[in-house]
C-alpha cells in the first residue's frame, strides 16, 4: 500500500525521519495535458526500499522539503531532471543542491537507450509500465495503479545512482556529469506568464500573408482567453494546424465555420467568438498588419567556417573514442561558439558562454589545435 503524506505536519516528520540519508529518489507528476494552468499534482520520494506519495494538492505548504532539496550533502537522484526542477521551482521555490540526474549519466556513459523504462530494464531486468503515462494526475482519489506507477518512477533510481556513478569514475567522468547536473540544478523555474507574441512561433506562419497572420493573431488570442477561462490546454481547444487554416481560409459565417475541420463541437456551439476574432483580423487596417521581425542571418567569415569544419571533425573523431554522442563532446551551439571565437589558449575558451569547465579541462588543449588553422596553399 502506498504510503500517502497529506499534510505539512506529515512532510515535517517524514523529512525528520530522512536526515542522515546520504540520497534521496525524487520524481513529480503535472497535469499539463489535461489543464491550461498546469501544476505540480505530485510528489514520490524514496529511499531504498521505501516510497512516499506527497499530495501537493492537500497538503500546499511543502516548505519542510526545502532544507532537504538544498542540502549538497544529500544527493537527489532524478530521472530527465529539467522538468522536474523548474516546476518544483515555480510552484514552490525550492532551491537545488546535490543533483544527480541519470539520464544525463546515462549518456555521458554513451548508452543506447536513456529512457528510464530502457535502463531498468537493462540494468536490473526489470519491466516499468507507461499505462498511466498521460493520465490527469490532478484526479483524486488515484486508483492503485496509478499509485504502483508513481513510486516505481524512484523505487530504483538509487540502486541506478549507485550503478551509474561506479561506471563514470571508472572512465573519469564521474565529475563531468556533477558539473551537467549542476547546471540543471541552476534552472530558472518554469513560466506562467503569457508570451504576447506566442503566435509568430506557430509553424509555417511565414507562409502566411500580413493578413492572414492579422487573422491567426486574434485567433490564437482567442484561443488563450478561452484555455484561461475554461482551464482546458489550448491544443485540446484548436490545433495549430487548424488555426493555419483558419488564417488561410477565414470563414465568415456559421455555416462556413462548421466546414472547417478539427474544430469541436464546443467551439462551433460558441462560434460567435472565435467568428469576430477572424472578422477583427480580416479589419485590421494596413498600417496595423503585423510584421514579423526577420532575425538577420549571421555572418560567418571563410575562417569561422573552416575552424566550424575542423572542430567537427575533431569532435567525431573524439565522440567515437569515448563512444558517446557527438554532443556529448560538443554541442553544435558551443562549438559554433568556439569557432568565432578562434582561441589561442585554453585560458581564451573561458570567453566561451556556456563552455563548462569540464569541457575545457578535458578538451581544452584540442580544441585550442583544431581551431589553429594551417594558412591554405595557394
Amino acid at each position: 500500500m502506498a504510503r500517502w503524506i497529506r499534510t505539512t505536519g506529515e512532510l515535517a516528520a517524514l523529512v525528520a525521519t530522512l536526515e542522515g540519508r546520504p540520497a534521496l529518489a525524487l520524481d513529480t507528476e503535472s497535469d499539463s495535458l489535461h489543464h491550461h494552468r498546469e501544476k505540480v499534482c505530485l510528489v514520490q520520494l524514496g529511499v531504498e526500499g521505501e516510497g512516499w506519495l506527497v499530495d501537493p494538492l492537500a497538503a500546499r505548504d511543502l516548505s519542510p522539503l526545502g532544507p532537504l532539496l538544498a542540502d549538497p550533502d544529500v544527493v537527489k537522484v532524478l530521472h530527465g531532471a529539467d522538468y522536474d526542477v523548474t516546476t518544483l521551482k515555480r510552484d514552490f521555490g525550492f532551491t537545488f543542491r546535490g543533483l544527480f540526474d541519470t539520464m544525463i549519466a546515462s549518456r555521458f556513459l554513451g548508452l543506447p537507450e536513456v529512457g528510464l523504462q530502457a535502463l531498468l530494464r537493462t540494468e536490473f531486468a526489470i519491466a516499468l509500465t507507461k499505462e498511466s503515462q498521460k493520465d490527469d494526475w490532478s484526479r483524486r482519489p488515484l486508483t492503485p495503479l496509478q499509485e504502483s506507477y508513481a513510486l516505481a518512477d524512484v523505487a530504483h533510481l538509487i540502486p541506478l545512482h549507485e550503478r551509474l556513478s561506479a561506471r563514470l569514475a571508472e572512465r573519469g567522468r564521474l565529475e563531468w556529469v556533477r558539473e551537467e547536473c549542476e547546471a540543471v540544478a541552476a534552472l530558472e523555474p518554469a513560466r506562467r506568464t503569457r508570451d504576447a507574441e506566442a503566435w509568430q512561433k506557430v509553424k509555417g506562419v511565414r507562409r502566411l500573408s500580413r493578413r492572414e497572420q492579422a487573422v491567426l493573431r486574434e485567433v490564437f488570442g482567442w484561443r488563450d482567453a478561452v484555455a484561461e477561462r475554461t482551464d482546458i490546454p489550448a491544443f485540446k481547444i484548436v490545433s495549430t494546424e487548424t488555426m493555419m487554416e483558419l488564417a488561410a481560409h477565414p470563414p465568415a459565417t456559421p455555416d462556413e465555420l462548421r466546414k472547417v475541420k478539427g474544430l469541436s463541437p464546443r467551439v462551433q456551439r460558441d462560434a460567435a467568438p472565435l467568428l469576430e476574432a477572424i472578422a477583427r483580423g480580416r479589419a485590421q487596417p494596413e498600417d496595423a498588419l503585423p510584421q514579423i521581425p526577420h532575425a538577420p542571418r549571421p555572418v560567418v567569415s571563410e575562417t569561422t567556417r573552416r575552424r566550424i569544419d575542423a572542430l567537427r571533425s575533431w569532435r567525431t573523431t573524439e565522440a567515437k573514442r569515448l563512444a558517446v554522442d557527438v554532443s556529448v563532446v560538443l554541442p553544435q551551439r558551443l562549438l559554433e561558439r568556439v569557432a568565432e571565437i578562434g582561441p589561442r589558449t585554453v585560458t581564451d575558451l573561458e570567453k566561451v558562454d556556456g563552455l563548462r569547465r569540464w569541457r575545457r579541462e578535458a578538451f581544452g588543449e584540442a580544441l585550442v589545435r583544431a581551431s589553429a588553422l594551417e594558412p591554405r596553399r595557394s
